[in-house]
């Protein structure tokens, strides 16, 4: 029999809890719960993964058991029952996967942060595939005439753009800063993160020795980082006013570590940087020869590198020339239309948010591009046919919605007969919901597909997907009845 993996240790309390909300200490278990510590040990072969990266086991009813992989054989015992699924505790390996490696990070397992960090790399890629595969199948009835290789990147210190979690937990008389914890709404105490960009992954525990000091040290919720090219950004939340003592340390901190740090007392408006403000944030697209200005609190895509390979793929599957007019909807402030205004005729993005508009705008002037325009519109409803931009022709169309996908915008996409669809998704389940409506109801065909891999460690997948004119497809292939 295999020894547990240090994962495992997560079943029991390394730290005193610290709820976002409420006191450290938890609520008495329901009856059902309490039932379920009696449960008896089973064994089992794990047959999948969830879309959370729990294993899945069939013995009865589908226990969903965390840090258990596919083709392993597990010791595990039912801690909780729901209506369609039960689940489960490792309690022994019996037999490991081959692709099952050592987690990097010592918080593996707690921390909710990451979900396959136990799983090597070309594992998770297959596993990702495998999932949106199933998902475009089941969910859309849909199948690419060819499938993508992943897009993949740095697997370690990739992340530039987080929201960690602060609590001052009055037990231990510290605070802690983290990733909210894998089974539990609570902050999980971490001493370093492996994902996060090196200047903000290791400065976690000095950060929180330092926030520990401050007069509203319970005052503090949440921190939002931001690593540009030129300066790596943290953004504290604040829900009381900090001492003069408070703003001393805070500013003895961001100069020992070279932090840009911003205080947040109520909206996104809020937001006023510590120290006089410095030069705007900024990231460079490589290979585009663009530059984009973004502010601490803006929408950007957390992997740079696998960002710049979005990108360069996107403009091979548009296959943009200087007759080309795209129309980008949810541009956000200008990631995608700017680089791809480089090989294109003439470039429209459009977003809700009027801040990013405004900063897509200063973001073309600066870069010295004059076929790109912006819009403000709002994309959850379906645009009016009236909108000067609505009223254009376009030879493609660029998809990147929020996770809600594009429902609302797909009949007008489909009036404009574009030559090409790209269709940029953070969701499986409403990239497959809009594929099948682009495929089954206005006559698109689903040309290719693949994964992003832009959150590695994590079972979020990300996705691409190209759409062309043609037939109707089905999951088997055949034209829809």
């Amino acid at each position: 029999m295999a020894d547990l993996p240090p994962l495992y240790a997560a079943a029991r309390p390394r730290h005193p809890r610290a709820a976002p909300g409420g006191p450290a200490a938890r609520s008495a278990p329901s009856p059902a719960e309490a039932r379920s510590a009696e449960a008896a040990a089973e064994t089992a072969t794990v047959s999948g993964l969830t879309r959370d990266g729990e294993g899945v086991v069939r013995a009865g009813k589908t226990v969903f058991v965390a840090g258990a992989l596919p083709g392993e054989r597990i010791l595990f015992r039912r801690t909780r029952r729901h209506r369609q699924h039960d689940d489960g505790e490792l309690l022994e390996l019996l037999s490991a996967s081959p692709e099952r490696v050592a987690p990097r990070c010592a918080h593996f397992g707690v921390c909710g942060g990451c979900a396959l960090q136990h799983l090597s790399g070309a594992a998770q890629l297959a596993a990702k595939e495998t999932e949106l595969k199933d998902t475009l199948a089941r969910v859309g009835r849909v199948e690419p005439a060819s499938w993508l290789e992943p897009l993949a990147g740095p697997e370690w210190g990739y992340r530039r753009r987080a929201r960690l979690g602060v609590k001052f937990v009055h037990k231990k008389g510290c605070v802690v800063v983290g990733f909210r914890e894998r089974a539990a709404p609570y902050v999980a105490q971490l001493s370093r993160c492996e994902v996060l960009t090196a200047p903000v992954g290791e400065l976690i525990a000095p950060l929180a020795v330092m926030l520990g000091e401050l007069s509203i040290r319970e005052q503090l919720p949440q921190i939002e980082v931001a690593v540009a090219d030129n300066a790596t950004a943290l953004v504290l939340r604040v829900l009381a006013t900090p001492s003069e003592a408070d703003l001393a340390r805070l500013r003895e901190f961001a100069g020992a570590h070279r932090l840009r740090l911003y205080l947040q007392p109520g909206g996104l408006d809020s937001v006023r940087e510590l120290e006089p403000p410095g030069e705007p944030l900024r990231y460079a697209l490589a290979g585009a020869g663009v530059e984009l200005e973004f502010a601490p609190t803006d929408f950007i895509q957390v992997n740079g590198a696998v960002n710049d390979a979005l990108i360069a793929r996107a403009g091979k599957l548009l296959e943009l020339d200087g007759s080309s007019s795209l129309l980008d909807l949810y541009c956000g402030l200008g990631n995608f239309t700017l680089a791809l205004a480089r090989s294109a005729g003439r470039v429209v993005g459009v977003e809700a948010e009027g801040a990013l508009i405004e900063r897509a705008r200063g973001n073309a002037a600066r870069n010295r591009i004059a076929n790109a325009e912006f819009h403000r519109a709002d994309l959850g409803t379906p645009p009016d046919p009236a909108l000067p931009w609505m009223r254009e022709s376009y030879t493609h169309v660029l998809l990147d919605p929020p996770r809600t996908g594009a429902r609302a915008v797909l009949a007008a996409v489909a009036a404009l007969a574009p030559r090409r669809v790209l269709y940029v998704s953070c969701h499986p389940g409403s990239l497959a919901r809009d594929l099948s409506m682009l495929v089954h109801e206005h006559g698109f065909e689903l040309e290719k597909a693949g994964v992003v891999d832009m959150f590695p460690h994590t079972a979020h997948v990300e996705s691409l997907a190209l759409l062309v004119p043609g037939g109707r497809r089905t999951a088997a292939g055949r034209p829809a009845a």
